[in-house]
């Protein structure tokens, strides 16, 4: 019987579709148990569905190429559905008129203490140049990161991977801190969140609510902007030996 099982689990394992339906339930089961913790921070879906996948390409031996074989439809859709998040932005219109000199100030602020902290941790814990320069964009949403990364010398899968941790992160601690902060503000937390966490982050203000999502989604694609614009800048102007 054994062999019969490892025989269909090989056929079905070379067909992308199987990674496709294993995230989607992954994610899917790990949203429930969100749901039913009161979307406690802690219990944070995404890591919950990477962490279960892990362990299911560890124990079956399965290379990440394979998985992101079938994967990689949901990867695509990342794109639209990030354009997608105009949709709130749009409806905020008026109120960003209002806000536009408070949200540059943060943004840049917030864009320059998030690549100043990465790289400067890394360099003052003996970290070589290049795993500091792969820090820098760790704020950003994954595809700018990346890129960014590549350009000034960073090493793209490391960033790739503390832009998750990062993300995680700041999505399982931004509503405790705002709230320790007595932040109130749906603007304000969502910018925040959106800043420090992108995709992620803005992801878990769209729980809080629409307003919150909309200006989580405005501060993630600035900050992927001036993080693009400030990381060279800041390397040329104190270069790492």
């Amino acid at each position: 019987m054994r062999p019969l099982l490892t025989e269909i689990w090989v056929y079905l394992a070379a067909s992308p579709l199987l990674w496709l339906t294993v995230t989607m339930l992954a994610y899917l089961a790990a949203y429930w148990l969100y749901r039913r913790s009161n979307f406690n921070p802690f219990v944070n879906p995404v890591l919950i569905a990477v962490a279960f996948i892990a362990m299911l390409l560890l124990a079956t031996k399965t290379p990440y190429p394979r998985y992101f074989e079938g994967a990689k439809f949901i990867h695509f859709l990342i794109g639209p559905a990030t354009v997608a998040l105009a949709i709130p932005l749009h409806a905020q219109m008026q109120r960003l008129k209002t806000m536009w000199l408070p949200l540059t100030v943060a943004l840049v602020v917030g864009s320059l203490v998030a690549i100043i902290s990465g790289v400067g941790i890394a360099w003052a814990m003996g970290a070589s140049r290049e795993i500091a320069l792969s820090l820098a964009p760790k704020s950003v949403t994954m595809p700018i990161a990346m890129g960014v990364a590549d350009k000034i010398g960073g090493v793209p899968a490391l960033t790739a991977v503390a832009v998750a941790i990062t993300g995680i992160s700041g999505a399982i601690m931004a509503r405790s801190l705002l709230n320790a902060l007595r932040i109130d503000d749906d603007a304000t937390r969502g910018f925040a969140t959106g800043l420090v966490a992108h995709a992620i982050g803005t992801a878990r203000a769209l729980t809080r609510s629409e307003t919150t999502g909309a200006f989580a989604a405005l501060a993630m694609a600035l900050n992927g902007v001036a993080t693009a614009l400030l990381a060279p800048l800041l390397l040329k102007l104190v270069p790492l030996g």
